[in-house]
């Protein structure tokens, strides 16, 4: 995370709702054989658990059980020209949005992950209506089941929340709102956003 104060996020509602609207991160833990990393769906299961799930064959399922990880979730993120402040002796930077969730891992029974892979495919087929939903009562029979022996289900109980909004909270009223006009304009809605949220 960012080390300037200025950019530090505290606000865990913001964050889960960044991690809830992304839905995907990158999961980083240490292994007998060194540091690994794993890009995985995730789900909040409650107000301090996500659920997330591997290939049995990933580097990290058969040691992440009982370990401590952190998860990783790149909210929008955009580079910044120095020309954009109106101002002088301005440096290029990167405005970005990202939160880290630092937890211990435990390994799901089966019940728990079918439930997992249920609630991830309809938390997203939602966003796709007026789509009918998919839903796994469309494979084939015995399937699913089959498909389920290949993947690992985990769950990270989150014990530290740590964000970085970096959105030129460091900067004058006039130049934030130039920078944000700037990246509208140049379809980083996302980033012009969260630079916005924060100006009267």
């Amino acid at each position: 995370m960012h080390p300037d104060p200025a950019f530090a996020w505290k606000d865990r509602a913001a964050m889960r709702a960044l991690v809830e609207s992304v839905g995907f991160g990158t999961l980083f833990a240490e292994t007998a054989e060194g540091p690994r990393c794993a890009q995985v769906p995730a789900l909040f299961l409650d107000e301090d658990r996500i659920g997330f799930h591997l290939s049995r064959h990933n580097a990290l399922a058969q040691e992440l059980a009982g370990r401590r990880a952190l998860f990783v979730v790149q909210g929008p993120n955009a580079y910044v020209s120095p020309d954009w402040y109106g101002m002088a002796d301005q440096v290029p930077t990167w405005n970005y949005a990202a939160v880290e969730l630092d937890g211990m891992v435990t390994a799901m029974d089966r019940d728990a992950l079918i439930a997992l892979i249920d609630g991830v495919s309809a938390h997203h087929e939602a966003r796709l209506a007026p789509k009918a939903v998919w839903t796994r009562d469309k494979m084939r029979e015995g399937l699913f089941d089959r498909m389920l022996g290949g993947v690992t289900g985990y769950a990270l109980h989150i014990t530290q929340w740590r964000g970085t909004l970096k959105a030129g909270q460091n900067k004058p009223q006039a130049a934030r709102a130039a920078v944000a006009e700037m990246l509208a304009q140049r379809g980083e809605s996302g980033m012009a956003a969260l630079m916005q949220a924060g100006m009267p």
